[in-house]
């Protein structure tokens, strides 16, 4: 319900604000935000980028299949210049969205949603690569044929191996932080949602420092796959020193830009928790 009249936003219109309060969160050291951008990788294309997933977050909260409505997300997603804004956000965001539409958005009915996931839907995680390059690792050895680089062409191995999507999350989740979230239950979405609920101020202040907690609990796996474990450690010790006052967050937000350094999985799982306190019912 917003404030002071009698419009109720949709699901959709709820997962289209959360990735725009997302990027509006500043500072979030490594990613872009209203003060700071790359030079290919700009804060419009974001609020562009996420305007156009919402055709897909519709479909999702319709009850499309969730592969088909991300699939449809990304591809509104990338109409914009800056190529992936938002992929690992819309990848949170999608299985909320359709466990909102079903019924009571909890970690119990989130798990259901994954569950019933099926092979037609990985098979829409797998097209949605099509869409735009996303940082992945090369798959082990023996696991090319699933190389999801390979979109389309990687289906037909699904089919024939039975591989539903949550098959697919289940063999990236100790490497992958989304991943992780989607096999666990969303632990950690949930538990953001709970401390942008108790913070105050203006949501995307809290965006930002939710960002910063999440950040600090465990190494980005993004910035492992970009980078190495070192550093996505190194971010991990710093972020814990800007929340104890020792270090100033600005300060870490331009020097990890100009490292080309960007923890992006955590603005994924912010994303995530930013939509579920607005579903509970979080103004803004």
């Amino acid at each position: 319900m917003v404030p002071g009249g009698d419009t109720v936003r949709t699901t959709a219109q709820n997962a289209e604000l959360a990735l725009l309060l997302e990027v509006a969160g500043t500072p979030k050291p490594g990613n872009v935000d209203r003060d700071h951008e790359y030079d290919d990788l700009r804060f419009e294309h974001f609020l562009a980028g996420a305007v156009g997933a919402r055709h897909g977050f519709e479909r999702a909260a319709d009850g499309d299949p969730v592969g088909a409505a991300f699939e449809d997300a990304i591809e509104g997603m990338a109409n914009q210049r800056g190529g992936n804004t938002q992929f690992g956000a819309v990848l949170v965001l999608t299985p909320l969205v359709a466990t909102t539409a079903s019924g009571d958005l909890t970690r119990e009915r989130v798990r259901e949603t994954v569950a019933a996931t099926t092979v037609d839907d990985a098979a829409g995680f797998y097209r949605a690569f099509e869409h735009v390059d996303v940082a992945v690792d090369d798959p082990p050895e023996g696991m090319e044929p699933l190389d999801v680089r390979r979109g389309s062409d990687a289906v037909p191995t699904l089919r024939e191996r039975g591989l539903t999507l949550e098959a697919i999350m289940e063999q990236s989740a100790d490497v992958d932080d989304v991943a992780a979230e989607w096999i666990g239950g969303f632990g950690r979405v949930f538990g953001a949602a709970d401390r942008l609920e108790a913070l105050s101020g203006p949501v995307a202040d809290r965006a930002s420092t939710v960002f910063l907690e999440l950040l600090a609990e465990q190494p980005d796996t993004f910035v492992v796959t970009r980078q190495d474990r070192e550093t996505a450690e190194e971010v991990q010790r710093r972020a814990k020193a800007v929340l104890a006052g020792e270090e100033r967050a600005d300060a870490l937000a331009d020097e990890l830009v100009e490292r080309d350094i960007n923890p992006g999985t955590t603005a994924d799982l912010t994303a995530g928790a930013l939509f579920v306190a607005l579903e509970r019912g979080l103004d803004v």
